[in-house]
């Protein structure tokens, strides 16, 4: 068995290593540096040159005239820029993130201004860090709450927040150590006048430069905004040499909790029920082994699919969903991409499809089934695909993205969903219109964490289930544990996965970068199924799984990026001159900031890409 664990493992050449090896936290690069202070009251300037890396308080801490002003460290506020753009850093603000000979102005609080961190902090590379700025000012709900444990900051303009990469919102916030605990599930806002909303566990990565709003939640109960006014009357009335008083307002730091009113009883309720219905879908013992193998993960699936806006938003969303039917070849899944054209995967049609001049065309009928939920199929409605394939991207070599792009027919009359047959369409006067497209909601590859797939398995009604990403680095992890599992056949299906070459996704692999993987029990059927993450933003088209007929299960299934094949879509669409639905496309995708890179890249990317033949 050991034998055949260690042939399934694939680690890279020595040299791939060392490419991919990022640089540690004590990187020289860029340094020795300099940049220059003064008092707040004082019109002398004086200069520091950095040797190594190090935070701002530190680097200041080298010169006697700084050490000779005997300040409390946590009273020091940091001025930083352009006098009237008014930005303060933290004084752990790592100084390879000051500009090169750029004035700070240092002034001292008679009042604690920032919580203590962690003196064993490591300083990372520039490249490693996102920058972004928290207006002193309040957005919705907020412009009279106290955000921060010292009323200095509001002689500001901005709080400069550094972030490394992959972080939450809220976690850099915690450690930045300014602010109150009392912000809750709070929300920001965007200061250049954008309707962008963003919740306190979205990650930092597409933040930086951007001028935010802190917003509140709505209809803060009385009793609570006495109790936040009174820790904050009592926070901000100790010194720095009280910060341990248990009666003080503690500023939100990476040690404390964030205080929470949700109440225990209905958590714990809402728990049982999640533990439940998951049991439910594992038949026999599985349950059991799925949740030793993933423990952890479990857990962060709990967290977040046991809240009730979550699941209501993913079951808004997934009206949008559709059983695709392709004639009596096979059926899977798709999702409505923008107005009437719909997203699944290639492969469904590569048995059926015939060239016309430049376009393919479909052999037999397909029809895409809305709000299929019902085992009776009452509710649910047909609506026929039109044969000309817009778009395809498939080879059995499984090196492509695997998807197809194609056209409901819709009623010329009514713009509805147009009936499938004459006899239907003598019963009912008008269907349904049909739900909104999801690319406007596409969003970025979590690198980890939760995730939710919604689909047709084995062509069945319409199901969800919520998944954990399994990194790149564990997915030679995850797949030894799975095959250890069936030790009776660990030589076999090492075989197996290796002819289905499940070395692609691993470390090394062709495919490493390309693909998201997880496990799942949606397949046979739900290839075209949308991928969400946890905050309802759809980011994968779940495309197959390496699957095993001796133990007759997937040992480990993936999804292709939606943003790679937005990014694929767009270029044909430019290379073919199809300018109408081009702008169609740009229209859906104007107010989404994370398709704004990649359909510029496309476009400008176009005279360097090769004819292809979309053949599936």
């Amino acid at each position: 068995m050991e034998e055949g664990l260690r042939k399934l493992t694939i680690n890279p050449a020595p040299s791939q290593e060392r490419v991919k090896k990022e640089d540690d936290g004590d990187s020289r690069e860029g340094y020795p540096r300099c940049f220059r202070f003064q008092f707040i009251n004082d019109c002398k300037t004086y200069i520091i040159t950095c040797n190594q890396p190090c935070t701002v308080l530190e680097a200041l801490k080298t010169r006697d005239v700084y050490n000779a002003k005997n300040y409390s460290d946590n009273n020091i506020v940091i001025q930083s820029g352009r006098a009237e753009k008014k930005i303060a850093v933290a004084t752990h603000f790592p100084c390879h993130l000051i500009g090169d000979d750029e004035l700070v102005v240092i002034s001292c609080k008679s009042k604690q201004v920032e919580e203590t961190q962690d003196p064993q902090q490591a300083i990372l590379p520039k490249s490693r860090y996102i920058t972004f700025y928290i207006d002193t000012v309040g957005g919705t709900n907020a412009k009279t709450k106290q955000l921060f444990i010292n009323n200095a900051f509001k002689q500001l303009k901005y709080l400069c927040i550094y972030a490394e990469k992959e972080i939450t919102v809220e976690e850099a916030l915690k450690r930045d150590g300014r602010f109150m605990n009392t912000l809750g599930n709070f929300t920001l806002s965007d200061n250049a006048g954008s309707d962008l909303c963003i919740e306190h566990d979205h990650q930092v990565n597409d933040l930086n430069g951007k001028e935010l709003k802190i917003c509140l939640p709505r209809g803060t109960p009385a009793k609570s905004r006495n109790k936040e006014k009174q820790q904050a009357k009592q926070g901000a009335s100790h010194d720095s040499q009280h910060s341990d008083d248990k009666s003080e307002a503690k500023p939100i730091s990476g040690n404390s909790k964030v205080s929470s009113s949700v109440n225990i009883d209905h958590a714990e309720n809402s728990r049982l029920k999640l533990k439940q219905w998951m049991e439910s879908r594992f038949p026999g013992n599985s349950y059991q082994k799925a949740l030793d193998l993933r423990k952890e993960d479990f857990g962060k699936i709990q967290q977040s699919f046991s809240e009730v806006h979550r699941v209501r938003k993913l079951l808004e969303l997934s009206q949008s969903v559709c059983r695709v039917v392709v004639g009596d070849v096979c059926q899977g899944t798709g999702f409505i991409l923008f107005d009437n054209f719909i997203l699944t995967t290639a492969h469904l049609f590569k048995d059926c499809v015939v060239q016309d001049g430049d376009k393919w065309q479909v052999t037999t009928d397909v029809h895409a089934v809305f709000n299929y939920e019902n085992p009776s199929g009452r509710d649910s409605y047909w609506v026929k695909v039109k044969k000309t394939i817009i778009d395809c991207n498939y080879h059995a070599s499984g090196h492509e993205l695997d998807y197809a792009i194609l056209e409901l027919e819709l009623d010329p009359d009514t713009q509805t969903a147009a009936p499938q047959t004459e006899s239907e369409a003598s019963q009912t006067k008008q269907k349904p219109k049909l739900p909104p497209g999801l690319l406007k909601i596409c969003g970025p590859v979590p690198v980890d964490g939760e995730a939710c797939i919604i689909g047709h398995p084995a062509g069945g009604v319409k199901k969800l289930d919520p998944i954990c990403i399994i990194e790149k680095e564990k997915r030679v992890e995850a797949v030894d544990k799975y095959v250890e599992t069936y030790k009776d056949h660990v030589f076999p299906l090492c075989s197996v996965l290796k002819n289905h070459g499940i070395h692609n996704i691993m470390q090394g692999g062709a495919k490493v970068d390309k693909v998201v993987t997880y496990n799942t029990f949606m397949y046979h059927g739900s290839s075209g199924s949308p991928v969400f993450d946890a905050h309802g933003r759809v980011f994968g088209l779940h495309t197959a799984g390496f699957f095993c007929e001796e133990i007759d299960s997937s040992v480990i299934e993936y999804a292709h990026p939606l943003i790679a094949i937005f990014k694929t879509f767009v270029i044909k669409l430019k290379k073919s001159k199809n300018d109408e639905l081009l702008e169609k496309v740009k229209k859906e995708v104007k107010n989404n900031l994370y398709l704004k890179a990649p359909l510029k890249e496309a476009l400008e990317s176009v005279s360097d890409i090769k004819p292809s033949d979309p053949r599936p």
